[in-house]
């Protein structure tokens, strides 16, 4: 794939914090919607939750109690703050992909105080407000934010060549993408790193399925307008008429496959046009908007060598509801395979 083209902005709450803009533009969301639609099993990407709406109502959902994996992230960062630190060393540049609201990194930053933090996420508005705030709190640091889709190819922002590169992937983010495109991911990832370098990376475990349930089914269904969202981006965006209300959030365990999927069921059989396309549903038929894989410690960690690194440690909660690993890259080569 292509890179994108960027422009670089400074803005003006620090002269240590700097924008750089790849965000994809709408052609590329057009593109990618009408060929998800058009397929004989509907699909969206997940990536495409992350407007500014969307990105507020992640962070909402983050708070709500049935939702573990944040909190319990966290949570082990904060207990083992100092063993991370030595394995990840100090003054490095420090990546994060998917960075949100940057909740998370604050206790990174405490812990192993990088030179340079490079926050990547694809909402830009969510992304810039993250970054100054941080900016803001942390006026030693020296900020770099990437707008950019971080499943695609782009370049990093000129950065001093000497600092040691950390990777930083939190939330299970991996979760969302199918095992051989997980892989994938991974190797792309490492193109950022040398060898023997190393990633920090938040991984759901296995677990009761009713704990799964009420997760992606919260009382206050916020997961719901979250996952309808998509929609109301998609009308605001691509000029469609979607009946957000005719459509209904459904999420279950799929449990041969290892994964809760999330998908918006048609409530109707009813007729949507989108940039121009007319699209027909069914009564129940449903899109499909995400998946969020599940692994135990040692499917990850088998992943993780399959893409080139070796397992170095793993972190836990008390309950075993999510783990954090430490994985080095072994060989640059192997990544890129």
């Amino acid at each position: 794939m292509d890179k994108q083209a960027h422009m670089s902005i400074e803005s003006p709450v620090s002269s240590t914090l700097h924008f750089h803009d790849y965000h994809p533009v709408l052609d590329d969301f057009k593109a990618e919607v009408l060929s998800g639609l058009s397929r004989a099993s509907r699909q969206l990407s997940p990536k495409f939750f992350y407007d500014r709406k969307g990105s507020e109502l992640f962070d909402a959902i983050t708070e709500l109690p049935e939702y573990y994996p944040t909190r319990t992230e966290i949570g082990i960062l904060q207990e083992h703050g100092e063993a991370i630190a030595d394995l990840l060393g100090q003054n490095c540049l420090l990546l994060e992909l998917g960075s949100g609201s940057s909740k998370k990194i604050r206790v990174l930053l405490d812990a192993i105080k990088p030179a340079v933090y490079m926050p990547v996420d694809i909402s830009r508005e969510h992304l810039l407000g993250s970054a100054e705030a941080l900016a803001a709190d942390y006026p030693a640091l020296e900020v770099h934010a990437v707008c950019a889709d971080y499943t695609t190819d782009f370049d990093l922002p000129c950065c001093p060549d000497h600092l040691p590169r950390v990777v930083f992937f939190p939330g299970s983010s991996i979760g969302n993408f199918e095992p051989s495109r997980a892989l994938e991911l991974l190797r792309r990832m490492a193109h950022h790193l040398e060898e023997g370098g190393r990633m920090l990376i938040g991984v759901d475990l296995k677990k009761d399925v009713e704990l799964l349930h009420a997760a992606y089914n919260d009382s206050q269904q916020l997961t719901a307008a979250f996952n309808r969202n998509m929609l109301h981006r998609i009308n605001w965006e691509l000029d469609a008429d979607f009946d957000v209300q005719a459509f209904s959030h459904h999420a279950f365990y799929n449990e041969p496959e290892g994964r809760v999927e999330m998908h918006l069921v048609s409530n109707k059989a009813q007729a949507v046009t989108v940039a121009g396309q007319l699209f027909e549903f069914a009564a129940g038929e449903t899109i499909h908007t995400e998946n969020s894989y599940k692994y135990s410690v040692e499917e990850f960690q088998s992943l993780a060598e399959a893409a080139g690194f070796v397992p170095e440690k793993v972190w836990t909660d008390d309950d075993k509801l999510f783990s954090v690993h430490c994985i080095r890259l072994l060989k640059r080569g192997q990544c890129l395979q």
